[in-house]
């Protein structure tokens, strides 16, 4: 009789064990990045009575284990920033405060004050900081600090074109015969000067240029044009000369007035592929197009993760730079990983080394940037689940009351 008290007691335990990884499951349903546990029950004692060798077994008393389902959770676009969500198999790395390493599958990171990346419990986001903008994902993965303030240094221009045409049937000495075109240009200190490109007919088929600044822009004021030469064009409005072969027209700009270094500039009258910028047709002179590869500094306007974790810092100059890299770790057994609390594991003497490298290389899953992944709980299966284990549950505590009744009985037959 007290085997049957035995087994129906574990048989309650194991029972209600399950219906609190019921519960659990479903008070994460709407958690980011949680996988639903799982519940198996096991036989842990079998007894035996009388007959040979062991003969006449009945069941022993049994015992709830729960496991991980590492099924894929669906990827919801979230458009936050600082969102990731892993497609396949890994974690996101994490540093938590007391130093221990530990990994997620929730990916809806915040940004403190200093610029950390962080978990919503507070953990670090461990990949690569960005270091005189390179990203060396060979090293160590380390906490992420993104740049919440400051300025991206300026560079100074060295190459600039401009599409135009020149009226082919402009006549020398008159106002069409003469045409100009501006560009900008930056200097070392991220300064900006007006280059002004003057074209004056000279014969049918021939313009001379010459290239200035404002003398406000110089220590030393000069009318002297910066470059001065000709361009040609043929019959079919071509540019003849110079040739594609010939080097880039240089600008040479010392002395600017703002101690910035001096400027040496390449003006491309053709593209890579050696289409001249410039043409001569009978239409009115215009410009078309211009561009330099100059960039003013910047303020940080806003930064995100995107394709595979890498995350970008995009600046008011218009330039977008990569300032880190997320890491993903790959566990050959989690099951083995303990439960940190807060959707969070740590790894056991049991679990297999973490390999840690970037997204989407080796066996690790790739990561989407402003997603999220969804709960793998199914409310449909935790609502059955819940029905079945309470079943179980009113099974066993009938044996217990239909035993207790037994021993009454059992005492009644004994006289008084």
């Amino acid at each position: 009789m007290g085997t049957t008290f035995s087994n129906a007691l574990s048989g309650l335990q194991a029972n209600s064990q399950a219906i609190d990884v019921v519960s659990a499951n479903l008070a994460n349903l709407n958690t980011y990045g949680y996988k639903a546990e799982q519940v198996s029950f096991e036989e842990l004692v079998s007894q035996s009575f009388g007959g040979a060798n062991g003969a006449n077994l009945v069941g022993g008393s049994v015992d709830a284990i729960s496991n991980q389902s590492l099924s894929q959770g669906s990827i919801t676009t979230t458009s936050q920033p600082y969102d990731a969500a892993i497609q396949g198999n890994g974690y996101f790395v994490l540093q938590t405060p007391a130093g221990q390493q530990a990994f997620t599958r929730a990916g809806n990171f915040t940004v403190n004050a200093t610029g950390q990346l962080l978990t919503q419990s507070g953990d670090n986001v461990q990949g690569w900081n960005a270091v005189g903008g390179v990203v060396n994902t060979n090293s160590a993965a380390t906490n992420i600090t993104l740049p919440v303030s400051g300025l991206s240094a300026p560079s100074a221009s060295t190459a600039f074109t401009l599409g135009l045409n020149l009226d082919a049937s402009a006549v020398k000495g008159t106002t069409a015969a003469t045409f100009s075109s501006p560009i900008q240009v930056v200097d070392s200190l991220g300064d900006t000067h007006a280059l002004t490109i003057t074209y004056t007919e000279t014969a049918p088929g021939t313009w001379g240029y010459a290239i200035t600044i404002p003398p406000a822009d110089l220590k030393s004021a000069s009318k002297t044009a910066l470059a001065t030469g000709t361009l040609t064009f043929d019959s079919s409005g071509n540019l003849a000369s110079p040739t594609a072969k010939a080097s880039p027209v240089v600008v040479s700009i010392p002395g600017l007035a703002d101690g910035a270094a001096d400027l040496k500039l390449n003006w491309n009258l053709y593209d890579a592929n050696g289409n001249p910028q410039i043409t001569q047709y009978d239409q009115i002179s215009s410009n078309l197009s211009s561009s330099q590869n100059g960039q003013q500094a910047g303020q940080v306007t806003g930064i995100s993760i995107g394709v595979n974790g890498e995350v970008t810092a995009a600046y008011s100059n218009g330039t977008n730079v990569r300032v880190g890299q997320l890491a993903v770790g790959s566990v050959l057994n989690p099951g083995s990983m303990q439960d940190l609390g807060n959707n969070t594991f740590g790894v056991t003497s049991a679990t297999a080394v973490p390999a840690i490298g970037v997204p989407g290389t080796g066996s690790r899953g790739t990561v989407t940037g402003g997603a999220l992944e969804s709960s793998t709980v199914d409310i449909a299966t935790e609502f059955t689940n819940l029905l079945v284990y309470e079943r179980g549950y009113q099974a066993n505590s009938k044996v217990v009351t239909t035993e207790d009744q037994v021993i009454q009985a059992t005492l009644s037959l004994i006289p008084a």
